[in-house]
């Protein structure tokens, strides 16, 4: 098994907190990605959806994972459970130092996942406090907040998957 951290960036002017529209725990949120067998190195042509509400049974009969997909190459069955309670909203101090925040971890068995696909479903609030429902489909966003009087917007958003580990301390997990 191994653990993977998705970690979004973007520039972020006159917003904070961008996150899932429900939290970055949100159980409707569907995360687009495409997939690389680690058998053979086949890759997905279309990004597969994985929600933290979907749940199925593994073929095994033991447990369960948001996603079980076939290897369309070499016929290898893989595994992506989510691991809720990771992640964080982007801040705009991140944002201005060029940083990227934790928004879930993925423990994946069989595959790697990789291109993440900003979609709609996201919210943020601007500086001075009033929210806004973000589509991130087109890269970018361009709003007035009539309470701030000023504008607000959010551009060049940028995702990678890194490898971490599970940091078990205390009582408690951490992934890092």
């Amino acid at each position: 098994m191994v653990f993977y951290a998705l970690f979004v960036g973007a520039e972020l002017d006159g917003l904070t907190n961008l996150q899932p529209r429900r939290g970055c725990d949100d159980p409707s949120f569907q995360y687009y990605f495409k997939l690389r067998c680690e058998n053979c190195g086949e890759t997905t042509a279309k990004a597969t959806c994985v929600a933290l509400g979907e749940v199925v049974d593994l073929p095994t009969g033991r447990g369960t994972a948001n996603l079980v997909q076939k290897c369309k190459l070499c016929g290898r069955d893989g595994t992506i459970v989510m691991i809720p309670g990771q992640g964080t909203p982007l801040t705009i101090e991140q944002s201005q130092k060029g940083e990227k925040t934790c928004l879930m971890v993925f423990d994946c068995r069989g595959y790697e996942p990789f291109d993440f696909e900003f979609r709609d479903g996201w919210k943020a609030d601007s500086v001075n406090g009033t929210p806004f429902d973000i589509d991130c489909s087109e890269d970018e966003f361009a709003e007035y907040d009539e309470k701030g009087e000023c504008p607000v917007g959010l551009g060049k958003l940028q995702s990678t998957f890194k490898v971490v580990k599970k940091i078990e301390r205390a009582g408690k997990t951490r992934y890092i």
